[in-house]
Protein backbone atom coordinates (compact mmCIF):
# COMPACT_ATOMS: atom_id res chain seq x y z
CA UNK A 1 0.00 0.00 0.00
CA UNK A 2 1.50 3.26 -0.67
CA UNK A 3 2.59 5.62 2.12
CA UNK A 4 -0.05 7.93 2.97
CA UNK A 5 0.80 11.52 4.48
CA UNK A 6 1.75 11.86 7.84
CA UNK A 7 2.74 8.36 8.21
CA UNK A 8 6.04 7.29 9.60
CA UNK A 9 6.99 3.88 8.80
CA UNK A 10 9.35 1.69 10.75
CA UNK A 11 13.15 1.56 8.89
CA UNK A 12 15.38 -1.41 10.83
CA UNK A 13 18.62 0.19 9.28
CA UNK A 14 18.10 3.24 11.30
CA UNK A 15 16.72 1.64 14.62
CA UNK A 16 20.85 -0.15 14.48
CA UNK A 17 22.14 3.39 14.65
CA UNK A 18 24.11 4.00 17.81
CA UNK A 19 25.62 7.36 18.62
CA UNK A 20 27.45 8.88 21.92
CA UNK A 21 24.36 11.41 22.26
CA UNK A 22 22.64 10.79 26.02
CA UNK A 23 19.15 9.96 26.17
CA UNK A 24 17.19 12.92 26.62
CA UNK A 25 15.05 12.11 30.04
CA UNK A 26 11.33 13.84 30.06
CA UNK A 27 10.05 14.53 33.35
CA UNK A 28 6.78 16.27 32.08
CA UNK A 29 6.42 15.48 28.06
CA UNK A 30 3.24 13.60 28.74
CA UNK A 31 0.23 15.34 28.26
CA UNK A 32 -3.65 15.00 27.11
CA UNK A 33 -5.00 18.09 25.45
CA UNK A 34 -8.50 19.17 27.26
CA UNK A 35 -10.20 18.30 23.46
CA UNK A 36 -8.88 14.67 23.99
CA UNK A 37 -9.55 13.89 27.58
CA UNK A 38 -13.15 12.69 27.36
CA UNK A 39 -12.40 10.75 24.16
CA UNK A 40 -13.32 7.43 25.80
CA UNK A 41 -15.83 8.89 27.70
CA UNK A 42 -18.83 5.75 27.19
CA UNK A 43 -16.28 3.36 25.28
CA UNK A 44 -14.65 0.49 26.28
CA UNK A 45 -11.28 -1.11 25.47
CA UNK A 46 -9.98 -4.59 25.07
CA UNK A 47 -5.93 -4.86 25.42
CA UNK A 48 -4.13 -7.85 24.57
CA UNK A 49 -0.68 -8.50 25.27
CA UNK A 50 2.11 -10.54 24.55
CA UNK A 51 5.52 -11.28 25.17
CA UNK A 52 7.94 -10.70 28.24
CA UNK A 53 7.80 -8.49 31.40
CA UNK A 54 8.77 -5.65 29.83
CA UNK A 55 5.65 -5.69 27.34
CA UNK A 56 3.63 -6.18 30.15
CA UNK A 57 4.53 -3.19 32.00
CA UNK A 58 4.12 -1.18 28.65
CA UNK A 59 0.45 -2.18 28.76
CA UNK A 60 0.46 -1.04 32.38
CA UNK A 61 1.20 2.46 30.78
CA UNK A 62 -1.26 1.63 27.74
CA UNK A 63 -4.25 1.09 30.30
CA UNK A 64 -3.14 4.01 32.68
CA UNK A 65 -3.44 6.36 29.56
CA UNK A 66 -7.07 5.00 28.31
CA UNK A 67 -8.20 5.54 31.55
CA UNK A 68 -7.07 8.81 31.56
CA UNK A 69 -9.03 9.10 28.59
CA UNK A 70 -12.28 7.88 30.33
CA UNK A 71 -12.02 4.21 28.39
CA UNK A 72 -13.55 1.55 30.29
CA UNK A 73 -11.49 -2.10 30.57
CA UNK A 74 -13.28 -5.11 29.73
CA UNK A 75 -12.45 -8.64 29.49
CA UNK A 76 -13.78 -10.12 26.15
CA UNK A 77 -13.09 -8.42 23.05
CA UNK A 78 -16.56 -8.91 21.92
CA UNK A 79 -17.34 -6.38 24.87
CA UNK A 80 -14.86 -3.49 22.99
CA UNK A 81 -15.10 -0.37 20.91
CA UNK A 82 -11.10 -0.33 20.67
CA UNK A 83 -9.17 -3.64 20.60
CA UNK A 84 -5.70 -2.52 21.23
CA UNK A 85 -2.70 -5.44 20.78
CA UNK A 86 0.92 -4.84 22.61
CA UNK A 87 2.71 -7.28 20.72
CA UNK A 88 5.73 -9.20 20.35
CA UNK A 89 8.64 -10.05 17.83
CA UNK A 90 10.95 -12.38 19.21
CA UNK A 91 9.98 -15.24 17.39
CA UNK A 92 8.36 -15.95 14.04
CA UNK A 93 5.53 -18.18 15.99
CA UNK A 94 4.82 -15.56 18.15
CA UNK A 95 4.20 -13.12 14.81
CA UNK A 96 2.19 -15.37 13.56
CA UNK A 97 -0.33 -15.96 16.65
CA UNK A 98 -0.60 -12.23 16.60
CA UNK A 99 -1.47 -11.82 12.94
CA UNK A 100 -3.80 -14.92 13.39
CA UNK A 101 -5.69 -13.62 15.70
CA UNK A 102 -5.90 -10.15 14.24
CA UNK A 103 -7.50 -12.10 11.29
CA UNK A 104 -10.29 -14.09 13.42
CA UNK A 105 -10.89 -10.78 15.01
CA UNK A 106 -12.11 -9.24 12.16
CA UNK A 107 -15.31 -10.56 11.98
CA UNK A 108 -15.99 -8.28 14.89
CA UNK A 109 -16.41 -5.18 12.34
CA UNK A 110 -19.51 -7.16 10.93
CA UNK A 111 -21.02 -6.51 14.27
CA UNK A 112 -19.70 -3.36 15.10
CA UNK A 113 -18.57 -1.25 11.91
CA UNK A 114 -17.14 1.56 14.01
CA UNK A 115 -14.82 -1.09 16.20
CA UNK A 116 -11.24 0.59 16.29
CA UNK A 117 -8.19 -2.21 15.91
CA UNK A 118 -4.64 -1.26 17.41
CA UNK A 119 -1.06 -2.65 16.95
CA UNK A 120 1.35 -1.68 18.96
CA UNK A 121 4.92 -3.05 20.19
CA UNK A 122 8.20 -5.10 18.83
CA UNK A 123 6.33 -5.88 15.44
CA UNK A 124 4.72 -2.49 15.15
CA UNK A 125 9.19 -1.65 14.34
CA UNK A 126 9.13 -4.10 12.04
CA UNK A 127 9.39 -2.90 8.33
CA UNK A 128 7.77 -6.46 6.79
CA UNK A 129 4.87 -6.86 9.62
CA UNK A 130 3.74 -3.27 8.85
CA UNK A 131 3.78 -3.35 5.64
CA UNK A 132 1.63 -7.09 6.14
CA UNK A 133 -0.76 -5.34 8.28
CA UNK A 134 -1.27 -2.19 5.31
CA UNK A 135 -1.65 -4.27 2.47
CA UNK A 136 -3.63 -7.75 3.92
CA UNK A 137 -5.08 -6.44 7.62
CA UNK A 138 -6.88 -3.10 6.41
CA UNK A 139 -9.11 -3.15 9.42
CA UNK A 140 -6.65 -2.24 12.05
CA UNK A 141 -6.58 1.80 12.01
CA UNK A 142 -3.53 2.46 14.28
CA UNK A 143 -0.26 1.34 14.37
CA UNK A 144 2.22 2.31 16.72
CA UNK A 145 5.63 1.59 17.90
CA UNK A 146 7.41 1.01 21.39
CA UNK A 147 9.27 4.77 20.99
CA UNK A 148 5.85 6.80 20.84
CA UNK A 149 3.23 5.24 23.67
CA UNK A 150 2.99 9.10 24.90
CA UNK A 151 1.43 10.16 21.76
CA UNK A 152 -1.48 7.70 22.14
CA UNK A 153 -3.92 10.14 22.63
CA UNK A 154 -3.44 12.12 20.00
CA UNK A 155 -2.86 9.01 17.70
CA UNK A 156 -6.52 7.98 18.82
CA UNK A 157 -7.81 11.30 18.11
CA UNK A 158 -6.76 11.32 14.63
CA UNK A 159 -8.26 7.49 14.29
CA UNK A 160 -11.63 8.52 16.07
CA UNK A 161 -12.50 11.99 15.36
CA UNK A 162 -10.59 12.64 11.79
CA UNK A 163 -11.14 9.49 10.43
CA UNK A 164 -7.67 8.55 9.21
CA UNK A 165 -6.04 5.39 9.14
CA UNK A 166 -2.58 5.91 11.80
CA UNK A 167 0.52 4.99 11.40
CA UNK A 168 3.48 6.46 13.45
CA UNK A 169 6.41 4.00 14.32
CA UNK A 170 9.77 5.54 15.55
CA UNK A 171 13.01 3.86 14.23
CA UNK A 172 15.43 5.80 16.50
CA UNK A 173 17.65 5.42 20.05
CA UNK A 174 14.97 6.43 22.22
CA UNK A 175 14.65 8.93 25.21
CA UNK A 176 13.30 8.45 28.62
CA UNK A 177 9.54 9.50 29.67
CA UNK A 178 8.97 9.78 33.17
CA UNK A 179 5.42 11.55 33.48
CA UNK A 180 3.68 8.44 32.04
CA UNK A 181 -0.19 7.25 34.12
CA UNK A 182 0.20 3.37 34.78
CA UNK A 183 -2.77 1.11 36.13
CA UNK A 184 -0.82 -1.57 37.64
CA UNK A 185 -2.56 -4.98 36.86
CA UNK A 186 -1.69 -6.52 40.23
CA UNK A 187 -2.19 -5.60 43.61
CA UNK A 188 0.81 -7.09 45.26
CA UNK A 189 3.79 -7.59 42.58
CA UNK A 190 4.80 -4.65 40.19
CA UNK A 191 6.84 -4.29 37.26
CA UNK A 192 9.62 -1.24 37.82
CA UNK A 193 11.77 -0.67 34.77
CA UNK A 194 15.02 0.77 35.43
CA UNK A 195 16.28 1.12 31.77
CA UNK A 196 15.27 0.58 28.52
CA UNK A 197 16.64 -0.74 25.18
CA UNK A 198 19.70 -3.02 24.30
CA UNK A 199 22.83 -2.67 22.43
CA UNK A 200 24.39 -5.86 23.11
CA UNK A 201 23.14 -6.59 19.14
CA UNK A 202 22.90 -10.80 19.48
CA UNK A 203 23.15 -12.22 15.54
CA UNK A 204 19.73 -13.95 16.54
CA UNK A 205 18.07 -11.14 18.41
CA UNK A 206 15.68 -8.49 17.04
CA UNK A 207 15.39 -6.29 20.58
CA UNK A 208 18.26 -4.15 19.73
CA UNK A 209 15.85 -2.86 16.69
CA UNK A 210 12.55 -2.69 18.01
CA UNK A 211 13.77 -1.35 22.08
CA UNK A 212 16.34 1.26 20.60
CA UNK A 213 19.77 1.77 22.40
CA UNK A 214 20.60 1.07 26.24
CA UNK A 215 19.52 4.24 28.35
CA UNK A 216 18.75 4.41 32.14
CA UNK A 217 16.51 6.04 34.70
CA UNK A 218 17.97 8.27 36.40
CA UNK A 219 18.49 6.01 40.14
CA UNK A 220 16.41 8.61 42.35
CA UNK A 221 13.33 8.05 39.74
CA UNK A 222 13.39 4.20 40.59
CA UNK A 223 13.61 4.33 44.04
CA UNK A 224 11.17 6.90 44.23
CA UNK A 225 9.30 4.56 42.51
CA UNK A 226 9.58 1.55 44.82
CA UNK A 227 8.85 3.83 47.54
CA UNK A 228 5.38 4.48 46.45
CA UNK A 229 4.89 1.16 45.65
CA UNK A 230 5.99 -0.13 49.06
CA UNK A 231 3.61 2.50 50.57
CA UNK A 232 0.90 1.55 48.55
CA UNK A 233 1.16 -1.89 50.38
CA UNK A 234 3.46 -4.03 47.32
CA UNK A 235 5.32 -6.64 48.42
CA UNK A 236 7.39 -7.80 45.23
CA UNK A 237 9.09 -5.79 42.73
CA UNK A 238 10.60 -6.74 39.16
CA UNK A 239 13.47 -4.41 38.10
CA UNK A 240 12.95 -4.84 34.77
CA UNK A 241 15.39 -3.93 31.64
CA UNK A 242 16.60 -5.58 28.45
CA UNK A 243 19.93 -6.21 30.10
CA UNK A 244 19.75 -5.17 33.59
CA UNK A 245 23.61 -5.26 34.47
CA UNK A 246 23.86 -2.82 31.90
CA UNK A 247 22.04 0.06 33.64
CA UNK A 248 23.80 3.31 34.83
CA UNK A 249 26.62 2.78 31.99
CA UNK A 250 24.94 5.43 29.83
CA UNK A 251 24.78 7.94 33.09
CA UNK A 252 28.34 7.30 33.87
CA UNK A 253 27.19 5.77 37.18
CA UNK A 254 28.94 4.85 39.87
CA UNK A 255 27.97 1.64 41.05
CA UNK A 256 26.29 0.47 37.90
CA UNK A 257 23.29 -2.19 39.11
CA UNK A 258 24.68 -3.34 41.79
CA UNK A 259 24.79 0.14 43.77
CA UNK A 260 21.06 0.59 42.52
CA UNK A 261 20.64 -2.86 43.63
CA UNK A 262 21.44 -2.16 47.02
CA UNK A 263 19.97 1.13 47.34
CA UNK A 264 16.83 -0.65 46.52
CA UNK A 265 16.86 -2.82 49.03
CA UNK A 266 16.94 0.11 52.00
CA UNK A 267 13.97 1.12 51.14
CA UNK A 268 12.66 -2.45 53.16
CA UNK A 269 10.62 -3.95 50.46
CA UNK A 270 9.65 -7.61 51.28
CA UNK A 271 10.82 -9.07 47.87
CA UNK A 272 13.39 -7.54 44.99
CA UNK A 273 13.29 -9.48 42.10
CA UNK A 274 15.04 -8.45 38.60
CA UNK A 275 15.54 -9.56 34.59
CA UNK A 276 17.15 -9.89 32.75
CA UNK A 277 20.74 -10.42 33.20
CA UNK A 278 23.15 -11.14 30.35
CA UNK A 279 26.52 -13.04 31.71
CA UNK A 280 28.96 -11.19 30.28
CA UNK A 281 28.60 -8.35 32.23
CA UNK A 282 27.08 -9.68 35.56
CA UNK A 283 29.53 -8.03 38.33
CA UNK A 284 31.06 -9.94 41.47
CA UNK A 285 29.70 -6.29 43.10
CA UNK A 286 26.24 -7.81 42.16
CA UNK A 287 26.69 -11.08 43.51
CA UNK A 288 28.10 -9.47 46.76
CA UNK A 289 24.90 -7.42 46.93
CA UNK A 290 22.47 -10.28 46.63
CA UNK A 291 24.59 -12.40 49.13
CA UNK A 292 24.14 -9.62 51.49
CA UNK A 293 20.32 -8.76 51.62
CA UNK A 294 17.33 -10.84 52.60
CA UNK A 295 14.89 -9.19 50.79
CA UNK A 296 16.65 -9.53 47.26
CA UNK A 297 15.32 -12.85 46.21
CA UNK A 298 18.08 -15.54 45.83
CA UNK A 299 16.77 -16.06 41.73
CA UNK A 300 18.45 -15.40 38.93
CA UNK A 301 17.72 -15.61 35.06
CA UNK A 302 20.69 -16.44 33.46
CA UNK A 303 20.36 -16.86 29.80
CA UNK A 304 23.44 -19.21 28.43
CA UNK A 305 21.79 -19.64 24.74
CA UNK A 306 24.33 -22.49 23.51
CA UNK A 307 27.12 -24.37 25.69
CA UNK A 308 29.21 -24.85 22.50
CA UNK A 309 31.98 -21.43 22.62
CA UNK A 310 31.78 -21.54 18.77
CA UNK A 311 28.21 -21.13 18.30
CA UNK A 312 28.11 -18.39 21.25
CA UNK A 313 30.55 -16.66 19.27
CA UNK A 314 28.37 -17.00 15.82
CA UNK A 315 26.00 -15.90 18.30
CA UNK A 316 27.50 -12.74 19.37
CA UNK A 317 27.32 -13.30 22.98
CA UNK A 318 30.59 -11.99 24.30
CA UNK A 319 31.39 -15.11 26.33
CA UNK A 320 31.94 -18.78 26.00
CA UNK A 321 31.43 -21.53 27.83
CA UNK A 322 34.04 -21.96 30.33
CA UNK A 323 33.36 -18.13 31.04
CA UNK A 324 29.07 -19.06 31.51
CA UNK A 325 30.27 -21.76 33.47
CA UNK A 326 32.83 -20.19 35.96
CA UNK A 327 30.27 -16.93 36.40
CA UNK A 328 27.30 -19.86 37.44
CA UNK A 329 29.63 -21.62 39.86
CA UNK A 330 30.65 -18.59 41.49
CA UNK A 331 27.19 -17.51 42.37
CA UNK A 332 26.49 -20.98 43.74
CA UNK A 333 29.18 -20.81 45.89
CA UNK A 334 28.51 -17.57 47.47
CA UNK A 335 24.77 -17.91 47.30
CA UNK A 336 24.30 -21.37 47.95
CA UNK A 337 20.49 -21.96 47.80
CA UNK A 338 20.48 -19.59 44.99
CA UNK A 339 17.81 -20.80 41.91
CA UNK A 340 19.28 -20.44 38.36
CA UNK A 341 17.01 -20.60 35.28
CA UNK A 342 18.28 -20.08 31.60
CA UNK A 343 17.53 -19.53 27.82
CA UNK A 344 18.27 -22.32 25.56
CA UNK A 345 18.10 -22.01 22.00
CA UNK A 346 18.53 -25.12 19.56
CA UNK A 347 19.17 -25.63 15.83
CA UNK A 348 21.46 -22.40 15.08
CA UNK A 349 22.89 -22.46 11.83
CA UNK A 350 25.64 -24.33 11.26
CA UNK A 351 24.91 -26.13 14.80
CA UNK A 352 26.76 -29.40 14.65
CA UNK A 353 25.68 -32.81 16.54
CA UNK A 354 28.75 -32.35 19.03
CA UNK A 355 27.99 -28.51 19.70
CA UNK A 356 24.48 -29.75 20.41
CA UNK A 357 26.11 -32.50 22.62
CA UNK A 358 28.06 -29.63 24.20
CA UNK A 359 25.18 -28.13 25.37
CA UNK A 360 23.49 -30.91 26.94
CA UNK A 361 26.47 -31.62 28.98
CA UNK A 362 26.41 -27.73 30.03
CA UNK A 363 22.79 -28.79 31.47
CA UNK A 364 24.38 -31.81 32.67
CA UNK A 365 26.35 -29.60 35.02
CA UNK A 366 24.33 -27.13 35.70
CA UNK A 367 21.14 -28.56 37.02
CA UNK A 368 18.66 -25.72 36.32
CA UNK A 369 16.08 -25.02 38.14
CA UNK A 370 14.01 -24.20 34.89
CA UNK A 371 14.45 -23.56 31.17
CA UNK A 372 12.79 -21.61 28.38
CA UNK A 373 13.89 -23.35 25.32
CA UNK A 374 13.42 -22.80 21.64
CA UNK A 375 14.08 -23.68 18.22
CA UNK A 376 16.01 -21.24 16.41
CA UNK A 377 13.56 -18.65 14.16
CA UNK A 378 15.83 -16.27 12.64
CA UNK A 379 14.23 -12.93 12.27
CA UNK A 380 14.53 -10.40 9.15
CA UNK A 381 17.08 -7.78 9.29
CA UNK A 382 19.43 -9.40 11.88
CA UNK A 383 22.62 -10.83 10.95
CA UNK A 384 21.74 -14.60 11.92
CA UNK A 385 18.78 -14.21 9.33
CA UNK A 386 21.58 -13.96 6.39
CA UNK A 387 23.12 -17.34 7.74
CA UNK A 388 21.87 -20.48 5.83
CA UNK A 389 19.17 -22.12 8.35
CA UNK A 390 20.43 -25.20 7.42
CA UNK A 391 19.62 -27.50 10.41
CA UNK A 392 16.75 -29.82 8.99
CA UNK A 393 14.05 -29.17 11.13
CA UNK A 394 13.10 -32.79 12.47
CA UNK A 395 16.79 -32.24 13.49
CA UNK A 396 15.68 -29.12 15.78
CA UNK A 397 12.42 -31.07 16.88
CA UNK A 398 14.83 -33.80 18.15
CA UNK A 399 17.21 -31.31 19.73
CA UNK A 400 14.74 -29.57 21.77
CA UNK A 401 12.44 -32.59 22.68
CA UNK A 402 15.61 -34.08 23.97
CA UNK A 403 17.27 -30.99 25.10
CA UNK A 404 13.52 -30.45 27.07
CA UNK A 405 13.53 -34.02 28.75
CA UNK A 406 17.25 -33.94 30.25
CA UNK A 407 16.20 -30.20 32.03
CA UNK A 408 12.90 -31.13 32.96
CA UNK A 409 14.68 -34.50 35.29
CA UNK A 410 16.98 -31.70 36.69
CA UNK A 411 14.03 -29.28 37.37
CA UNK A 412 12.26 -32.50 39.04
CA UNK A 413 15.29 -33.37 40.78
CA UNK A 414 15.68 -29.65 42.52
CA UNK A 415 12.35 -29.97 43.19
CA UNK A 416 12.29 -32.99 45.23
CA UNK A 417 15.06 -31.36 47.20
CA UNK A 418 12.00 -29.33 49.25
CA UNK A 419 10.47 -32.10 50.46
CA UNK A 420 9.55 -31.74 54.21
CA UNK A 421 11.19 -28.21 54.34
CA UNK A 422 8.83 -25.21 55.20
CA UNK A 423 9.39 -22.51 52.80
CA UNK A 424 8.22 -18.69 52.37
CA UNK A 425 5.55 -18.05 49.67
CA UNK A 426 3.70 -14.99 48.53
CA UNK A 427 0.27 -15.81 47.85
CA UNK A 428 -0.82 -14.92 44.48
CA UNK A 429 -4.58 -16.04 45.26
CA UNK A 430 -6.84 -19.41 44.50
CA UNK A 431 -5.48 -21.89 41.91
CA UNK A 432 -6.80 -21.59 38.55
CA UNK A 433 -7.65 -25.13 38.65
CA UNK A 434 -9.26 -25.63 42.22
CA UNK A 435 -10.89 -23.01 44.21
CA UNK A 436 -9.95 -24.48 47.20
CA UNK A 437 -6.34 -24.17 46.84
CA UNK A 438 -4.23 -21.13 46.90
CA UNK A 439 -0.58 -20.33 44.86
CA UNK A 440 2.13 -18.83 45.09
CA UNK A 441 5.90 -18.63 44.83
CA UNK A 442 8.58 -19.15 46.94
CA UNK A 443 12.12 -16.46 47.39
CA UNK A 444 13.69 -18.85 44.77
CA UNK A 445 10.39 -18.63 42.50
CA UNK A 446 9.24 -22.01 43.05
CA UNK A 447 5.23 -22.32 41.88
CA UNK A 448 3.52 -23.40 45.33
CA UNK A 449 0.00 -24.73 45.30
CA UNK A 450 -1.19 -25.13 48.95
CA UNK A 451 -4.48 -25.73 50.69
CA UNK A 452 -4.81 -22.75 52.94
CA UNK A 453 -5.89 -21.78 56.38
CA UNK A 454 -5.62 -18.13 56.87
CA UNK A 455 -3.95 -16.80 54.09
CA UNK A 456 -4.93 -14.67 51.68
CA UNK A 457 -3.73 -12.97 48.03
CA UNK A 458 -1.01 -10.49 49.09
CA UNK A 459 0.14 -12.58 52.28
CA UNK A 460 3.91 -14.44 52.93
CA UNK A 461 2.90 -17.47 54.47
CA UNK A 462 4.64 -20.09 55.67
CA UNK A 463 4.22 -23.51 53.99
CA UNK A 464 5.34 -27.33 54.29
CA UNK A 465 6.71 -28.61 51.06
CA UNK A 466 4.50 -32.19 50.94
CA UNK A 467 4.83 -33.58 47.18
CA UNK A 468 6.63 -31.94 44.26
CA UNK A 469 5.92 -32.18 40.20
CA UNK A 470 8.48 -31.11 37.38
CA UNK A 471 7.30 -27.53 37.46
CA UNK A 472 5.53 -26.96 41.04
CA UNK A 473 5.30 -27.84 44.78
CA UNK A 474 2.67 -28.98 46.94
CA UNK A 475 2.01 -28.21 50.36
CA UNK A 476 0.16 -26.95 53.67
CA UNK A 477 0.50 -23.73 55.20
CA UNK A 478 1.52 -24.06 58.89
Amino acid sequence: MKKQPGWALPNLKDAQVRTTKEAVIEKSLFQIPEQIRLLGQGKKYYLRTYGCQANERDSETLAGILEEMNFTAVEHPEDADLILMNTCAIRKNAEDKVLGEIGSLKRLKRKKPDLLFGLCGCMAQEEDVVAKLLETYRHVNLIFGTHNIHRLPELLYDVMVNGNRSVEVLSKEGDVIENLPVRRFGKHKAWVNIMYGCDKFCTYCIVPYTRGKERSRMMEDILEEVRILKAEGFKEITLLGQNVNSYGKDLHMEGGFAGLLEETAKIGIERIRFTTSHPWDFTDEMIDVIARYDNIMPFIHLPVQSGDSDILKIMGRRYTREQYLTLFHKIKERIPYCAISTDIIVGFPNETEEQFQNTLSLVDECRFDNAFTFIYSPREGTPAASMADNVELAVKQRRLQELNERWNLYAREKNEEYLGSVVKVLVDGESKKNPEVFSGYTETNKLVNFRRTTAQSGDIVSVKITACKTFSLDGEQI
